[in-house]
């Protein structure tokens, strides 16, 4: 049987099979564990963290996870330390059409939605709901001045990307580099971003033309539902 070549073939060839195994029931799980975590708390767990949680006895256990799971390419350790999904779990679609929809932790500017630096993770949402004919992204909800809409502080809304709206819809609009949902109504002169909030300091925003719609809000998935175990 024809042996691995040794040197930087060799290499290349063991991070080609590791990529292409099945996850291990231990992996798995903590892939699981590292998504809820994204979710609820909008970032991952430290290794103490994932260590707690699994119920490991030393972070050593944790620290060998977490460097399969990166040699797998289904997680990736960015510049700062931080780590991010890349691929789902091949169960997470058995059981109804799901298509994967990034998290997107910063909308910026004159900065593609997209692009990989803003993705926090990927998570399988329904086609009944994510429809394939326009992209998606989910976003963390900030404060209650949506409240009343049904949109509390750290819900995860799903938005369909588009740079129009009509009126009454919920949006995501940039003004001064800043992402908000709001809802939009269109006057003669102006566009109006209203707050939907029992709290009363939220105000109406009026604006002329200088902001950017992101995309239409067609979705509300509660923090509750988002349980780390």
């Amino acid at each position: 049987m024809q042996g691995l070549t040794r040197g930087k073939h060799w290499c290349y060839s063991k991070v080609t099979m590791l990529k292409n195994l099945p996850l291990s029931p231990r992996e798995s799980q903590a892939l699981k564990l590292i998504r809820s975590w994204f979710l609820r708390k909008g970032r991952g767990p430290s290794v103490r963290e994932l260590t707690h949680a699994m119920g490991f006895g030393s972070t050593r256990t944790a620290v060998i996870l977490l460097n399969n799971l990166i040699d797998k390419k289904v997680l990736e350790r960015r510049d700062d330390g931080s780590l991010r999904i890349k691929k789902n779990l091949p169960e997470d679609s058995s059981n109804a059409r799901t298509v994967e929809v990034p998290l997107v932790g910063i909308v910026a500017c004159g900065a593609p939605i997209f692009a990989e630096e803003n993705i926090e993770a990927y998570f399988p949402v329904s086609v009944s709901l994510a429809k394939s004919d326009s992209p998606h992204f989910l976003l963390r909800a900030s404060g209650d001045s949506m409240n009343q809409a049904g949109i509390n502080d750290g819900d995860l809304v799903l938005v369909r990307q588009q740079n129009h709206a009509v009126n009454k819809q919920r949006v995501v609009a940039l003004i001064d580099n800043e992402a908000t949902v709001k809802e939009i109504e269109f006057a003669t002169d102006a566009v109006i971003l209203r707050p939907r909030s029992t709290n009363k300091n939220h105000q109406p925003i009026i604006l002329e033309r200088n902001f950017e719609i992101q995309g239409v809000v067609v979705a509300t998935l509660p923090k509750e539902t988002f349980k780390i175990k």
